[in-house]
């Protein structure tokens, strides 16, 4: 099996034998050569219907031939200048075309970069240290956000090689939990630079908000003199053609996109008012910078994507998770299976838990075991699933309503 000698190799290489941790599984992960649609293609030949979509970037499916025919006439021209294009003008005219609010931004390679600069930003623009976060948000793996629940409300770092003193300075609460908010803006009067977070969470699987808990962030931010941050790198252009700001009529300070923004290529956002923008360098003195940002390769992918998604109907892929969850529920009632299944528009996830999942401390208690086996499951029935409990799985434009059926029946017939 190629994938299996290719992995013997990989681990020669390369540390765990990949090049992010959350592709690895036991025995070995299964090396993929090509992608179409709603389906790719492992080094052995064999085919899956692909529900992890590179982790989200690839809402119109793989391969899709606009963005391809788009990125091809773009390398004819070169493809790194160091230098501004016309094409960033577009992407950003297009950005706040859609999301009025985002009035200025700057464009960067990834979600860890446009996180850390934003909060870098959050700080320089309120004079504050102190960062809140949710326990599970994601916002990538920056030593500031690299950080979980520790004794009383300050973080503590989640990985080796943090210094405790940057933990020290971002505080961590339960997600769905506006007492925990207040609490710690009442302890740190005057220190609270602002709140990062994912308006649905998408890495611990999907967590969505309770009703009205965005609103009470957005009036307690306000009233403290803090800022908002939503980090929208899965959610923005996600549930419509806009962000979930909008979805859910918050207007935060500052916005973070990425994935769906570059079509599958490297390309993350950070935007927001005017005033708080205008901080960045060369403007102003919180220093950004970068030879990859901003590259026409990504941004020409980003403009040729959000064209395609202006004129997609979204209420496809809501009415096409509303069939699988249907398949779910079946499964539920009819086998008295202990599962979860929390989904909005284009993204979703099984919880193996009993329980409703509504933040970090109801996700941990799912049966990670019982995933597995789920996962292989499906990875032998070849429908291809990110591997952990804790991640997201998604929706694109090119899954068919036959794709769908079929995965649907092989949840019911293997759990």
């Amino acid at each position: 099996m190629k994938s299996r000698d290719y992995f013997e190799i990989s681990r020669k290489i390369f540390p765990g034998g990949v090049n992010s941790p959350v592709r690895f599984y036991e025995p070995y992960p299964v090396f993929i050569k090509k992608g179409k649609g709603s389906k790719i293609f492992d080094l052995d030949d064999r085919k899956y219907l692909d529900f992890c979509l590179a982790y989200g970037p690839l809402i119109l499916g793989h391969s899709n031939p606009s963005v391809k025919r788009a990125v091809q006439k773009k390398l004819e021209e070169g493809w790194l200048f160091g230098a501004p294009t016309e094409e960033e003008i577009l992407l950003g005219r297009l950005i706040k075309k859609a999301v009025p609010y985002i009035e200025m931004m700057r464009f960067v390679n990834s979600g860890t970069e446009a996180t850390m600069h934003t909060i870098r930003l959050a700080r320089a623009y309120t004079k504050r240290k102190k960062i809140i976060k949710i326990n599970g948000g994601f916002h990538g793996s920056h030593d500031s956000v690299m950080v979980s629940s520790g004794s009383g409300m300050i973080g503590k770092p989640s990985s080796d090689g943090i210094p405790e003193e940057s933990a020290s300075n971002t505080v961590v609460v339960e997600y769905n939990d506006p007492y925990g908010i207040e609490n710690i803006f009442k302890r740190f009067k005057n220190e609270i630079a602002g709140i990062i977070i994912e308006p649905v969470l998408g890495n611990i699987g999907v967590v969505l908000p309770d009703h009205d808990y965005l609103k009470y962030l957005r009036e307690i931010t306000s009233d403290n003199d803090s800022l908002l941050i939503f980090d929208e790198v899965i959610t923005g252009f996600r549930f419509h053609y806009g962000t979930a700001g909008q979805y859910f009529n918050v207007i935060p300070d500052l916005t973070v996109l990425g994935k769906i923004v570059g079509g599958g290529f490297p390309l993350s956002i950070f935007g927001g008012r005017n005033d708080i923008m205008e901080q960045i360098s060369p403007a102003g003195n919180v220093y950004q910078a970068g030879t990859f940002a901003g590259n026409p390769i990504s941004v020409t992918a980003g403009i040729s994507t959000l064209r395609i998604l202006k004129n997609k109907d979204y209420k496809e892929l809501e009415n096409k998770l509303k069939i699988l969850g249907k398949f779910v529920n079946d499964v539920k009632e009819d086998k008295n299976e202990e599962i979860q299944f929390n989904s909005m528009v284009s993204m979703f996830q099984i919880f193996f838990n009993k329980n409703r999942i509504k933040n970090y401390r109801d996700a941990v208690k799912s049966d990670v075991k019982r995933y597995r086996e789920f996962f292989n499951s499906m990875l032998k029935n070849g429908i291809y699933l990110p591997p952990s409990q804790f991640e997201t799985l998604f929706l694109s434009f090119s899954h068919t309503y036959n794709d769908i059926h079929k995965f649907g029946m092989k949840i019911y017939d293997e759990l």
